[in-house]
């Protein structure tokens, strides 16, 4: 029985067409999704980003909102998703994610989302993919993928850069420690004086350089992170990866599991919305992320930020800004750039 074992797998690595580094070609595309937005979806999204903003609430039988939900920014990393595994499949290649003999994820390293409108419930939207560089940098090999979201009237919705991870020279991060050497349990949130803490508090001329933004505090567990990875508009569910399953986890770059970057991503998202109004990011801004430590089960982030420049530019006012998520050890989580369109 250990030799038909071992013949099987033999097999199986002969037939395996890994979409490798080297098997990445600028250019590859994915077939295209379609899905339809709704107030549930909408409302649902904002839910697993932890955010009890009520503009993303259902309202009750027989109340009226007065006009559709409007989704997060953000929430073009769900209803048009990466899917690097439809991209290799239709290269005829097999996702490492998939893999049977060589199985590894291909991690978060950043990403950049550029808007140019609301997506609103009702909207039906074409989701686009396609492999548009990769490169190497201090041993380490990344590639960055393209995806665009068109809505039904053929409007450009967002679209958005996103880079993995596919060869990590470093090798795996170290869970940290107690004092005792086990793992330490999830700290209380304690929630920081907040500046701002009404949505769309400043203005343009009230804004100089150096202000502070509201910050916002979250904490995370695997409950959020199974019920976020379970939350799917388009492409297969992917029931075991670095987010949900601890034993794979463990065999990768981050030692175990952690949150995802679009995790991440939706709560600089919610933090931005702390002091600036929803259309100043939507309706023509830009949010880049770049991770920098990951956001265990074990973690409390405090989001903060402060204004990095205003100018006037073809009559439209922008304003600039950058935002850290610090772990309750300090450690710096993330770094973000975002640039907001203040309506007039």
């Amino acid at each position: 029985m250990a030799k038909v074992g071992m013949a099987k797998a033999g097999m199986a690595k002969v037939r395996e067409k890994l979409w490798d580094y080297n098997a990445v070609i600028p250019g590859q595309a994915g077939t295209t999704t379609l899905v339809r937005l709704t107030e549930e979806n909408i409302s649902k999204y904002a839910e697993l980003s932890q955010n009890p903003d009520p503009r993303y609430k259902l309202v009750g039988p027989g109340e009226d909102s007065g006009s559709l939900l409007v989704a997060m920014p953000t929430m073009v990393l769900s209803y048009a998703p990466l899917l690097r595994e439809n991209i290799a499949e239709n290269n005829g290649f097999i996702a490492l994610e998939d893999s049977i003999t060589a199985r590894r994820q291909t991690p978060f390293a950043k990403c950049e989302i550029r808007c140019h409108r609301p997506a609103k419930a009702g909207d039906t939207i074409t989701g686009t993919r396609r492999v548009m560089e990769k490169y190497e940098r201090r041993g380490s090999k990344f590639v960055t993928f393209r995806v665009s979201a068109v809505n039904q009237l053929r409007q450009l919705v967002a679209e958005y850069d996103y880079t993995c991870i596919f060869e990590y020279v470093k090798g795996q991060k170290q869970t940290p420690k107690s004092k005792n050497g086990s793992s330490p349990k999830s700290p209380e949130p304690v929630a920081p004086p907040v500046e701002n803490p009404e949505p769309g508090l400043l203005s343009f001329d009230d804004i100089s350089v150096g202000d502070r933004l509201a910050t916002l505090t979250l904490g995370e567990s695997q409950e959020i992170i199974n019920r976020k990875n379970d939350f799917r508009l388009a492409g297969t569910p992917r029931e075991s990866n670095i987010h949900t399953d601890e034993e794979f986890a463990k065999k990768n770059i981050f030692g175990g599991t952690v949150n995802s970057g679009p995790a991440t991503m939706s709560y600089v998202d919610q933090m931005l919305q702390l002091s600036f109004p929803l259309e100043a990011l939507c309706g023509g801004g830009s949010l880049l992320m770049r991770a920098i430590e990951p956001f265990r089960t074990t973690d409390v982030v405090t989001f903060g930020g402060e204004i990095t420049d205003k100018r006037l530019e073809d009559d439209r006012q922008i304003i600039t800004c950058q935002v850290k998520g610090l772990n309750q050890r300090g450690d710096l989580v993330c770094l973000a750039d975002a640039t907001l369109v203040m309506p007039q």
